[in-house]
Formats: C-alpha cells, structure tokens, sequence
C-alpha cells in the first residue's frame, strides 16, 4: 500500500472523484471504487490465509470477524496518515481540502504547491511519523495484552512464532496492525518522489538550490529510480525471489510490480503537474479563451433552444444572458433531464445553472485558476465563463487549455 499526496491541479482526471464518505476538519474524505480491491485482497488474505493459520483452533466465523477488523483499522490508519498531510498542510499554506482512498492506500490532494521548503517538509514528513507512532502503540498494546508467561515463553522459544497460536483475538489483530504501520511508514520515507520521503528530499533540495523544478526533477529521477527497483523486485519474486517481511510467490511480485508501475507512472504526472503550473505562470485567461460563444436568452424553449442552437453549433454549453447580463450556463446535460414531451413548454430559465452557483473569470485573471476550477469536482464544471461587468466575454474548457499548452509549452529540444 502506498501514500502520496498530490498537488492539484492537472488538465485530466486524476482520480479525485469517487463516493463522499465524509468531511474531518473541512477536508473531504472520498473512497474510490478501487479501494473494494484493497479491501477484499486483504480481507480474504487473512480470513483464508494468515489468521487460521496463525490460529488453527479458531472457528471460520472468528477469522473472518478478526480479519474484517483488522481490515477495517487498516484503512483508518491509511486515513490518520492522510489526514495528517491535510491538516498539517492547511496549516502552513497548502490547500489541502480532500482525501482519497484508493486500491494503492491513500492520497491527499493539494490544490497548490508548497510555498516554501519549510512546508512541504513538515506537510510530507507528518504522515510517515503518524503511521509509525500508530505501529509502535499497536505493537505496544498487543505485547501489553499478552500474558506474561506467554512472552516469557517467546523470549526462550527457539520460534516464538509458534505461540502465536496462543493469543487471543485482540492481541493478534494489534500484532499484525502494528508492524504493518510500521511497514507502512518506512515506506513512504523511501526517497522517490512523489511518496512522502520524496517530498522531504524535493524540499530539502529546493532548500539547498533554491530552485523548485530543479528539485522536482532530481526528485522525480529518485522516484522513477525506486519505482523501477520496485518492479524489478517483483519480477525477481516471481521467479522465486523470497525477502524479508515482504515474503515471494508470484501473487507477491505482481502486486509489487503494479505498485512500482504506479509510482513510476505518479512520479512523472507529478512533475507534470509542477511543469504545467510554472508553463501557465503569467498567462492571462483572455490568451486562450473561446471568444466566439454564443448566448441564448433565458425565455426561450428548450424546443427553441435545441432546433435554433445546439443542433447548427458544436458548442456543447451555453451561457444564458439576458439581454448583455450573463445569469447562467445550460448544457446537453441539462436538456437531458427534461422528458421531450415538455420541450415546447419549458423555458431554458427553468432548467439552467443560475450563474450566482458558478465559478466564473474575468479575462485577466491567471489561466492557472481556470484550470483550478475545472480540476475541482466541488466545481462541477467542464467550462468556465469569462465575465467583465456582468457581460460574457469567452469561454474556457479544459482543450483550450491543453491546446495553449502544445503551442507554447516545450519545445522539441525540452526547452519551456
């Protein structure tokens, strides 16, 4: 399982979005589907695998129970760990108002980069301490609930792992907690960006230099490096490689690879990212606004509307304006909900956004919040108006912003 926390926004889905749970401190807490995965890989592991062979004497019902607790406080340690990085980020500066748990653990999103080392440091470095305090006073408690005798016996026994037979439901579930926390947060101090230890080596560099990308880039390496070390480990383990802890078997070195592939492939989205923000720096929404978008007036049919105007355009989205006055946006996703039998009757006023619940820009503010908007699911939007004194101006989508991008980004040789 891994963590990493990322910094929005970026111009595609980053998988953000998923079912709300609920919200801690202000910070959102979001499962994606994909935890199910996680969750099920580790529930059967140890209802089928690890605790009846721990336990031979227990009762089916009484490993699956200890295992769907021990499953269930895992993910609330990935979730200590997340939040950790959100609270501590708010902070010291850095939005942090939204936490993902997905199949690989954990990920807390950043709506900005750091605005300085100092931090990202303590942001990055508070969530590996969370998750060994967590292993350490799991292991504690667990040693705490064992009974005297029986550590006495583990001290002399040539494999104290052959007592484990003998300790109650409690104990086991707090002694495999434990040092998986502990796992966990040594972990995520590796140096590879974009895991925590990656982010303390990023901002110990950008210390050091002075220079933010530069230090993105040597983090960045260091991660790719470490996510490449990953997969070949796995690979090895496949073949019959066996390593402490970790263990072999090639169920083992898949899931390993998949974890290298996905660190290798968040490393690079995560320079990216920092790429995007810096290529944006400066840049004006009025430089790559659609200004040819038409309105529709509010009083208008959604007959009227789709014959005259969504059909002759390739405008997906409207803004509603009556007279000059913007009041609102409507979309092919707003027809949608009205049965066509009520087209001739309903007015576009009825079934719009009112443009007092929408994000919008004036043309000289930074494109970087545009994109800010259209990366926050809290938003709703895949567009955003460009509004001066109350008149529409232009409109921006996400393509008007990759399309900036591939003219005025690198060049062939890399250069920005």
């Amino acid at each position: 399982m891994t963590d990493r926390t990322s910094a929005r926004p970026d111009p595609g889905p980053i998988g953000a979005r998923g079912l709300r749970l609920f919200s801690v401190a202000g910070v959102r807490i979001v499962a994606d589907w994909s935890v199910l995965i996680a969750f099920g890989l580790i529930l059967v592991s140890l209802g089928k695998g690890v605790f009846p062979s721990w336990h031979p004497q227990w009762s089916a019902a009484l490993s699956w129970s200890v295992a769907l607790a021990a499953a269930l406080l895992f993910f609330v340690s990935v979730l200590m760990h997340e939040l950790s990085h959100a609270i501590v980020g708010q902070s010291v500066g850095i939005p942090m108002r939204q936490v993902t748990l997905f199949v690989f653990g954990g990920m807390a999103h950043m709506e900005s980069e750091p605005p300085s080392p100092r931090s990202e440091l303590l942001m990055a470095s508070v969530g590996p301490l969370v998750s060994l305090a967590l292993g350490v006073g799991a292991t504690a408690l667990g040693v705490w609930l064992t009974p005297g005798d029986l550590l006495q016996q583990a001290g002399r026994a040539a494999d104290p792992s052959s007592l484990l037979a003998q300790l109650g439901p409690l104990p086991t579930l707090l002694l495999w907690l434990g040092p998986l926390n502990v796992v966990l947060g040594l972990f995520n101090l590796m140096p590879g960006f974009p895991l925590d230890g990656g982010r303390v080596l990023r901002a110990l560099i950008w210390s050091a230099t002075g220079d933010m990308r530069r230090a993105t880039a040597w983090a960045t390496a260091a991660g790719r490096v470490f996510a490449w070390l990953l997969i070949g480990v796995g690979v090895a383990m496949g073949f019959g490689l066996v390593l402490p802890v970790i263990g072999g078997g090639l169920f083992s070195g898949i899931w390993l690879v998949f974890v290298g592939w996905f660190l290798d492939n968040a490393a690079r989205t995560s320079y990216q990212q920092m790429a995007i923000r810096e290529w944006l720096a400066g840049v004006r929404v009025s430089d790559l606004m659609r200004r040819e978008v038409v309105a529709v007036p509010p009083d208008i049919t959604v007959a009227t509307l789709v014959r005259d105007y969504m059909m002759p355009s390739e405008q997906g989205t409207f803004p509603v304006a009556r007279g000059d006055q913007f009041v609102g946006m409507v979309s092919f996703a707003d027809v949608h909900r009205v049965p066509r039998a009520h087209w001739e009757t309903c007015r576009v006023a009825e079934i719009m956004v009112d443009g007092a619940a929408l994000r919008t820009l004036g043309p000289d503010d930074d494109a970087l919040d545009a994109l800010q908007v259209l990366a926050n699911p809290e938003h709703h939007q895949d567009q955003v108006p460009i509004v001066l004194e109350q008149h529409i101006e232009g409109m921006v989508r996400r393509r008007d912003i990759a399309r900036w991008l591939s003219l005025h980004g690198p060049d062939e040789r890399g250069a920005a």
